[in-house]
């Protein structure tokens, strides 16, 4: 049956109204979700960052014939810090000889939890992680070191329950840059969606990999290791002197 041209302008007319009233739906962005965890490091972002770490390193090092500058050392810090050993030997000797690595793995961790003897926060931190929990945050950590040693640190300092999580470079295969131990927190917090977590720590290497895991932001702070003038050379939503100022930072931005 043949269509008149009215009902043809009326089809057009019905057709067109239906497509203006559905783009919206597809256009609108989702709305925002809101941070429910805040992920930080711990070495110079939670605790103080006196050099321990790399001084204990290079002696490490040192100690079993592989030579390795305090600059190269440098680019390391928030890594894994056994995939650190690993990676200097079998740059220096050509092989990666499981031996060798446990030995000089094993002398740094006795080494640095020696210096951590007397550990100490970041002014200003247990008073933020106070503060966050009082805003209604989940926290956790994630740490380069393995888990002995982070349960050592945590155990000196009294803040084994102030985290829903400690993740540390034993739960993961690839440590920083690598995103898994920020996702790992996340799966430990049951926060299932990027957009509802951030991270925070004082490396370029966390700046990697909170951007790497595509969470609502990546924090920086130049408490630790790296300057302020470094950690500007990577992508970051906000660079802070340190986790004293988070609270406020919340409160005002995110």
């Amino acid at each position: 049956m043949a269509i008149s041209r009215r009902q043809t302008l009326k089809l057009a007319a019905a057709t067109a109204a239906f497509g203006n009233s559905a783009a919206p739906a597809f256009a609108t962005a989702p709305p925002k979700r809101k941070i429910r965890l805040i992920i930080l490091d711990i070495g110079g972002t939670i605790i103080e960052d006196n050099g321990e770490v790399p001084n204990a390193m290079h002696d490490a090092l040192s100690d079993h014939g592989v030579t390795v500058g305090f600059d190269e050392i440098g680019e390391w810090r928030g890594a894994s810090k056994r995939e650190m050993v690993r990676h200097f030997v079998q740059l220096r000797t050509g092989m990666a000889d499981s031996s060798l690595i446990t030995k000089i793995y094993d002398q740094f961790v006795t080494d640095v939890n020696k210096r951590y003897a007397k550990v100490r926060p970041i002014p200003g931190a247990e008073a933020a992680i106070a503060e966050m929990q009082r805003d209604g945050y989940l926290l956790a950590t994630t740490t380069g070191f393995d888990r002995p040693l982070t349960q050592a640190i945590l155990g000196r300092l009294g803040w084994q329950k102030l985290f829903v999580a400690s993740i540390t470079s034993d739960d993961v295969v690839d440590g920083r840059p690598a995103p898994y131990m920020l996702f790992h927190a996340m799966e430990a917090a049951r926060v299932d969606h990027v957009a509802e977590a951030i991270a925070v720590g004082d490396t370029p290497l966390d700046l990697q990999a909170a951007n790497n895991c595509g969470l609502a932001a990546a924090i920086g702070v130049y408490s630790g290791a790296a300057t302020e003038e470094r950690m500007r050379k990577e992508k970051y939503t906000y660079l802070l002197p340190s986790v004293a100022s988070l609270p406020a930072q919340l409160r005002k931005e995110i």
